[in-house]
């Protein structure tokens, strides 16, 4: 799911991508600009300075998964037996299905799906190859784009090098493109691998995560304009190559990070054409594929040197519907306690991933240590005061569709209609903006707290508070008897890109865990190298451990988990207005 997960998500800055504004919160749908400060809710209750630590229940979890884990017997079961998992696919119901029926067996109760509304296109890949057959025959290797209609089996054409920036240069190649296979796209550069493609933090950097950073000047600023302009000018390209009839797209990789030019495909939403889940209104009608970066630069450097190149293409690919839903997994582990059952304490990661691999670091690494989590308090015997929930969204990768669904659902949201899935977020990320208010339902007082993985392989490194003050203690004295696991970072910091965002954004505590990089960013996102193989099942362990030990904890606590303050609209009118009088020798202006 992401590329620099705290900073970016799909190339684009959190910020602009948000699921919900941070709201002006109102129960029991009456938008107003925060809880009332006489009412006694649950969430405001007075927090205890000292968190009782059962190091029993600690003892108990800690052997449970290690000695008797069960995590890389989930992974292999869903990555090897089920494979990629493209939201709306065949592969997805039945990773949907899978999962409800392994959480029945480990015990878990009201497992089920929950339908959180029309995704778009389903559609599976069967087979993908090409060959250069002129001037030199050789092997190429490509992925079929996600959603790309199938060629007419093998399909042999010269190919033709088209790079299209603005509206303009469509005119060069109108007339030119009937019949060919068009390379889509300038060469991307290899870069130099002067860094190593696995890597764990540093003592030194886990450190300086516990700083809460100013706002950094320098680095490229989000234009969504700009993006608008390049989809516009990508679709009059795409319109315009399929009136003249062309018989299939290649695009080059996108160069991930350090690891592009390792001969590895990316197939996510950087390298295709659209960007986003697929409908019958914006599907590609051109078979396309992406392929290696360096079997691309070959091609097009043959094609500007006025080398004639003929390529054969095999897309093999099919739509299984125009009008496919979405689905999340749901299950529990009830509550016990008369006072505290109707809360909910909850764990998940995402179901979903690309096709080009089978999903294990992205994230079904998270799904199943979540699994594991919960099957590791049932082992155990665990009786929980508050209901234990574990949910596996879909739609992650298109825009955390199904856990915002289910926070639309169960928990609230704004005012307004819900986006399409792959439409992006509802209204503005940062606290110092202007907020809109949302409506929340009577769930929304009764969840106690949400903790995601969705970072790779590696292992639990800390937590990110998203900017919660309150609960920096509550987490450090929860870590403190596990320093031994590797684990020891409260960072204040927002982290984006993945489902904890759902919750946040409403005004709900949702944590991302902090992870070690391993290789996901430089060699595993997305790309035909996420496999079973890339998992690290010692840091799987631990993090179920952690999980578990994280959802015991809060739902033994007699309060729930402080939330964070609410923002003030009328404040932020105010935040760059300039003081009457500040300067002496100021002369007013007529």
């Amino acid at each position: 799911m992401h590329f620099v997960r705290s900073v970016v998500r799909w190339g684009v800055p959190v910020a602009a991508l948000s699921v919900f504004a941070l709201p002006s919160v109102a129960a029991d749908k009456k938008p107003v600009a925060a809880p009332a400060a006489a009412t006694a809710k649950a969430w405001e209750a007075e927090q205890p300075t000292v968190e009782k630590i059962d190091l029993d229940a600690y003892m108990r979890i800690r052997e449970e998964g290690m000695q008797h884990g069960r995590v890389m017997q989930f992974a292999s079961a869903l990555v090897d037996g089920i494979g990629p998992r493209l939201t709306g696919s065949p592969n997805m119901a039945k990773a949907n299905e899978w999962t409800k029926e392994t959480l029945t067996k480990i015990g878990l109760e009201n497992a089920h799906l929950e339908d959180w509304g029309e995704f778009g296109m389903g559609w599976q890949q069967i087979n993908s190859w090409a060959r250069m057959i002129s001037p030199d025959p050789e092997p190429l290797w490509i992925q079929a784009a996600p959603w790309s209609p199938a060629t007419k089996g093998p399909v042999s054409c010269d190919a033709v090098l088209v790079d299209i920036q603005e509206t303009k240069d469509i005119e060069k190649y109108r007339g030119k493109l009937a019949g060919k296979i068009v390379l889509f796209g300038a060469p991307r550069a290899v870069p130099d691998l002067d860094k190593p493609l696995f890597r764990r933090y540093t003592d030194e950097e886990l450190k300086e995560m516990e700083s809460y950073p100013a706002p950094r000047a320098g680095g490229p600023a989000f234009n969504p304009a700009a993006l608008a302009e390049r989809a516009r000018v990508r679709a009059e390209a795409l319109k315009m190559m399929t009136d003249e009839g062309v018989v299939a797209i290649i695009t080059p990789s996108r160069d991930g990070n350090l690891g592009g030019g390792t001969g590895i495909i990316f197939d996510d939403n950087g390298a295709n054409l659209v960007r986003g889940a697929q409908t019958a209104a914006n599907a590609v009608k051109i078979p396309n594929g992406v392929m290696t970066i360096e079997n691309y630069g070959r091609l097009s450097r043959l094609l500007a040197a006025n080398v004639p190149v003929e390529l054969e293409v095999n897309i093999e690919a099919k739509f299984t519907g125009d009008h496919e839903h979405g689905f999340n997994t749901v299950a529990e582990i009830p509550g016990t306690d008369a006072k505290l059952k109707d809360q909910v304490v909850m764990v998940g990661g995402h179901l979903d991933s690309w096709i080009s691999a089978t999903g294990a670091t992205d994230n079904a690494a998270g799904s199943v240590v979540a699994m594991e989590a919960v099957r590791i308090l049932k082992a155990i015997g665990y009786k929980p005061k508050r209901t234990i929930r574990i949910a596996l969204w879909t739609g992650e990768e298109q825009g955390l569709c199904g856990s915002r669904g289910y926070v639309r659902t169960h928990f609230g949201g704004p005012d307004s209609p819900a986006p399409a899935c792959g439409a992006g977020g509802g209204g503005p990320q940062s606290r110092t903006e202007q907020q809109p208010a949302i409506k929340t339902t009577k769930e929304w007082e009764t969840l106690d707290g949400y903790f995601n993985v969705d970072n790779g392989t590696g292992k639990l490194r800390g937590v990110y508070t998203q900017e919660n003050y309150a609960i920096g203690s509550v987490f450090a004295q929860w870590i403190a008897p596990l320093k031994d696991l590797g684990i020891s970072t409260i960072s204040y910091r927002n982290t984006g890109g993945t489902d904890h965002l759902s919750f946040d954004g409403v005004g709900l505590p949702g944590f991302q865990f902090i992870q070690d990089p391993m290789d996901y960013d430089t060699r595993t996102h997305h790309s035909n190298m996420d496999t079973y193989e890339r998992l690290h099942q010692a840091d799987l362990e631990q993090a179920a451990i952690i999980e578990a030990i994280f959802l015991y904890n809060t739902s033994e606590r007699e309060a729930m988990l402080p939330r964070k303050g609410f923002p003030h609209p009328e404040l932020n009118k105010q935040k760059d207005a300039p003081i009457p009088g500040l300067f002496p020798n100021a002369v007013e202006k007529k």
